[in-house]
């Protein structure tokens, strides 16, 4: 007799057979890589504590205009590299909210604004504890850069872990993926009109990462999907304006890295198999469109 209904794959075999089926091919070489050391690279204030993180998230977080903006969000901000790496962008009259919903996390957030960051430049770094996809019920289009870097399915750490492997389904990303949903439609809200929001994820799979651009867009008309080639200037400009000093591995440099992120439809993917170990790191930028009068 045929498997019933209730009797549906999980686990191991069903995480394989999800995966392969996204890459074909390639997913034994980027499953490879998945097991591999993490690659870091250090972020650094004069007098500060180093913070070594995915050069990946560097990327992503350079990929987010905010010279304009004098109200920047960080949405899920823990553990707090990005929020690094924003501060060092940052208008010295701007302020910075780095938000955590997690007080554990919150608290390892602060201790790392509070280590990594000269006074300066904390100074104007609000760090916060909230549910951001509760965040709109309160208060709309008030910053000008938003930066949501979404819960997401994680595979690497699944792979790596015995006992969420075992327990693994497809169902986990629907309900991620709701998760995901809540919190962009309320980041978007939550950005003033020509503002930017900049969306990532450690995910693999597509329903975490351009589906969720593509439903953003279908909902909100203002939603303008950046092109690949505005990111890349933005990108380049951010470099060159960084304040902290940032040191890749192996003599790598930031450019190097975006130029190894492959494009998808609407955003660009850091894989590790093809990006030197960095990644996995998914990102898109979305402006929402001013009003023309």
């Amino acid at each position: 007799m045929g498997q019933s209904k209730s009797q549906k794959i999980i686990g191991q075999d069903a995480f394989e057979l999800f995966y392969s089926g996204v890459f074909n091919a390639r997913w034994e070489k980027l499953r490879a890589s998945l097991f591999q050391e993490p690659v870091y690279a250090e972020l650094s204030y004069k007098n500060c504590e180093s913070y070594f993180l995915d050069p990946a998230s560097i990327v992503a977080a350079l990929c987010l205009p905010v010279e304009n903006s004098k109200r920047i969000l960080d949405l899920c901000a823990a553990p707090g590299g990005k929020t690094l790496v924003l501060a060092g962008l940052k208008g010295e009259d701007s302020v910075l909210f780095s938000n955590e919903k997690s007080p554990s996390r919150k608290a390892r957030l602060l201790k790392v604004v509070s280590s990594s960051l000269p006074s300066e430049i904390s100074c104007g770094v609000k760090v916060s504890l909230s549910d951001g996809a509760c965040w709109c019920r309160h208060e709309t289009e008030c910053y000008g850069s938003i930066l949501l870097d979404a819960p997401c399915s994680s595979e690497r750490h699944v792979l790596n872990d015995s006992k969420y492997l075992s327990q693994w389904t497809p169902s986990r990303i629907r309900t991620v993926s709701m998760e995901q949903w809540a919190l962009l439609s309320c980041a978007f809200r939550l950005l003033e009109k020509g503002g930017y929001l900049l969306y990532a994820t450690c995910a693999l799979c597509p329903q975490e990462n351009d589906m969720a651009l593509f439903k953003l867009k279908k909902k909100f008309q203002d939603a303008r999907l950046v092109p690949a080639d505005e990111v890349r200037d933005i990108f380049l400009a951010n470099v060159k304006a960084e304040k902290a000093e940032i040191a890749c591995p192996a003599g790598h440099s930031l450019e190097e890295f975006f130029s190894l992120a492959e494009k998808t439809e609407v955003g660009f993917h850091l894989l590790p198999d093809k990006a030197m170990g960095a990644g996995p790191l998914y990102f898109s930028l979305i402006q929402k469109t001013p009003d023309v009068s």
